[in-house]
């Protein structure tokens, strides 16, 4: 590498440190409290492998607010790193009543349950038909965000949505994906990348 590029690579990297402070964007402190007598899951150093499990059962989604709020099971998720932070993104069809709670709403949690009743019971029913929640005898709690979540969860994953959009049909590379949807009546799913802003497990 000549030294007229090492040159220009030292002033990029230089421009995007100063543009990029890390620290600022790593973690912002706006998790809040976690409830009381619930154990707070540290997000950066041991929220992977307390999350390991998450891709053994259905978990529950749940979004909106005090106005209002609905839940469903969900089994595709995934757990990584985005823009510097600890995140997870869940997928919703464009056709389910979870769908616009997600769209209007900042912050969504995703909870575990012990009771397979409740994940039964949450992807068999539409909250159009009813309060699931009431339905089940679950008790609707709210974080500092005014993110609702269920009392009876066991462990709790506050997000703030960072990026949402809908899947395109056309960017569809794979016939399996085609098919998938061809046989599938609730729509193309909807990308909810969120930063993970707080998590706990409940003391029951």
């Amino acid at each position: 590498m000549g030294k007229l590029q090492v040159l220009m690579l030292s002033v990029l990297l230089s421009a995007f440190v100063t543009d990029v402070d890390a620290q600022q964007l790593r973690n912002p402190q706006d998790g809040g409290r976690i409830p009381e007598g619930a154990t707070e899951i540290d997000i950066h150093d041991s929220l992977l492998q307390t999350t390991a499990g998450l891709f053994d059962n259905p978990l529950l989604l749940c979004a909106g607010n005090k106005d209002g709020s609905n839940a469903m099971t969900i089994g595709w998720i995934s757990l990584g790193i985005h823009w510097l932070n600890p995140s997870l993104t869940v997928y919703v069809a464009d056709k389910r009543h979870t769908r616009p709670f997600m769209d209007n709403n900042d912050y969504f949690t995703v909870m575990t349950f012990k009771n397979d009743t409740v994940l039964e019971y949450m992807g068999r029913h539409s909250g159009r038909d009813g309060d699931k929640a009431k339905a089940l005898g679950l008790h609707v709690k709210y974080t500092d965000k005014g993110t609702p979540y269920y009392a009876e969860a066991d462990m709790v994953i506050e997000c703030r949505v960072m990026y949402a959009a809908q899947f395109k049909a056309e960017n569809i590379k794979d016939p399996l994906v085609t098919g998938f949807y061809s046989l599938f009546r609730d729509g193309i799913h909807h990308e909810y990348i969120g930063r993970i802003t707080k998590a706990w497990r409940n003391n029951h």
